[in-house]
This record gives structure tokens, C-alpha cells and sequence, in this order.
């Protein structure tokens, strides 16, 4: 069965996720690195954009309901970040506070303005908390790739992951622009998602371990791999042939191309 986080899970995780972040920054040999996930940035460039994009949140979040996100003088003051390392660190520490400390005042049920109104997750400061863990999640990782020390994502960080980037960043009403097609995920432990594509758009369901789900061979395409490896394909960390793929092949492609907000 899914176990379903709670919010305080969620700050938990944020945390935790943060701290592993900020070590392999600590521990990469410069900040000068290039980001192999990133090629365009460099490792400080990295942190000074996820560092950013915590502070986004928080400003979208503290601004309650809304129609907009705010204005970018709401969480950037022109600044940027730090570019000597200690002070780097301090400030990436800054923004995590700010994040959490402004998530802990809302509690989870404060109207925010989401982009993913379209799906069926709510548009609430919890699930804004909820988003940051994966999020980060698979920045850590890309840091700690650059440091040359890629670790996996912690199983119940990438299974409550790997769920909310079903339901936040895939499912949608925007229609299918393709055959119609289904799609199924397996979690080696023990977790499974499907994934329906029509003109409907695309909807999302739970399923049992694979071994229990028994319609499970009408899908046209799975993909089978730890919770880590999934979210990380689906993040495009890795490639499909990092997992156990069976069936059509383009229906991944297609849906790595697919923008339903175009």
C-alpha cells in the first residue's frame, strides 16, 4: 500500500535533503566544476539557482492565494549569491530557513498560486512542500555527481517522489497529442503507478506490486527500476536503459518531448 507523507514529513525531508546538498558542495573539490547533468553551469551556479528557486517558493507561498506568482523583488534582491564558498554555504542555509520557516507558518493548507493547475494535486502551501523534495532530492545528486560520488535517492524521498511527479507533473486534462497509450511504472519496492494517455489528457492511478497487479500486461510500455532510478529518469539524470523497459519505446520518447502547457 502507498504510504501517504505528511506535511511534517515534508519539512523533514526538505531538510534532510538540504543538509546532504550543502555537504557535497562542502565537499566538491571547486566551485568552478562543471555540472555534468548541467553542462551550461558550473557547480556555483547551480547552487546559486536552486538557492533561488527555495527563496521563489517561499515568496510564492508567504503571498498566499493568488492569480500570479509575485514579483521577482519579492524574493530577489539582485544580489545573487556569495561566490566565496563559506559564505555560499551560509546563504544556501539562509534559503532553506526561509523556505521552511515560511511553509511552517502556512501549515499545509494555505491557498498559494501553483503552476499545475491542470492536475489534480492541490494548490496549497503543502503541496509546494511536497514539490521541494524531489526537487532537491535530484539537485543533491547532481552535486554529488559533480564531486564524483552520485549517491541514491533515499527510498522514501524518491517513492513519495517519484508519486507527486505522477500526479503534480504529469497528469493534466490537456489532451494527448499522440496515439493513445498506457503506461506503467514499477517500483522495485513494491510500489506501481500507470500512466493513461488519450484525448482526455493524462490520468494517473496506483496500482499494486507488480506481481499482484493483473492487468498489468495491457500496457503498452513499462518500465521497471529502484524508486531512485525512476525519479531520476524521469528527471533525465539517467537513460531509459537504466531501467528494465518492455514495449513501445517511442511512447517514452513521446512523452519526454511533450510541453501540455504549449
Amino acid at each position: 500500500m502507498h504510504k501517504t507523507l505528511t506535511f511534517p514529513d515534508h519539512l523533514r525531508l526538505i531538510n534532510e535533503r538540504s543538509a546532504a546538498f550543502r555537504a557535497a558542495v562542502a565537499a566538491a573539490p571547486s566551485l568552478d566544476l562543471q555540472v555534468p547533468t548541467h553542462p551550461e553551469r558550473t557547480l556555483f551556479d547551480l547552487v546559486q539557482h536552486v538557492g533561488m528557486a527555495r527563496r521563489k517558493s517561499a515568496a510564492i507561498v508567504a503571498a498566499g492565494p493568488a492569480d500570479a506568482p509575485p514579483e521577482k523583488s519579492a524574493w530577489d534582491d539582485g544580489m545573487g549569491a556569495p561566490r566565496e564558498r563559506e559564505a555560499l554555504l551560509a546563504w544556501w542555509t539562509e534559503s532553506v530557513e526561509l523556505l521552511t520557516s515560511v511553509l511552517r507558518e502556512a501549515g499545509p493548507d494555505r491557498g498559494c498560486w501553483t503552476w499545475w493547475d491542470d492536475s489534480p494535486s492541490p494548490q496549497t502551501s503543502g503541496a509546494w512542500a511536497r514539490r521541494q523534495v524531489p526537487e532537491i532530492a535530484v539537485y543533491t545528486y547532481d552535486v554529488q555527481l559533480t564531486g564524483g560520488a552520485p549517491q541514491p535517492i533515499p527510498e522514501e524521498i524518491a517513492l513519495d517522489g517519484f508519486d507527486d511527479c505522477q500526479f503534480t507533473l504529469c497528469a493534466t486534462t490537456v489532451a494527448w497529442p499522440h496515439e493513445p497509450a498506457v503506461v506503467d511504472y514499477h517500483a522495485t519496492e513494491g510500489h506501481s503507478w500507470r500512466l493513461r494517455l488519450s484525448p482526455d489528457g493524462a490520468q494517473v492511478a496506483r496500482l499494486g506490486a507488480p506481481a499482484a497487479d493483473k492487468d498489468s500486461d495491457t500496457a503498452d510500455a513499462s518500465a521497471l527500476g529502484t524508486a531512485s532510478d525512476l525519479v531520476l529518469f524521469f528527471y533525465s539524470r539517467i537513460p531509459l536503459d537504466s531501467l528494465k523497459f518492455e514495449g513501445d519505446r517511442r511512447i517514452f520518447d513521446q512523452l519526454a518531448a511533450w510541453d501540455p502547457s504549449v
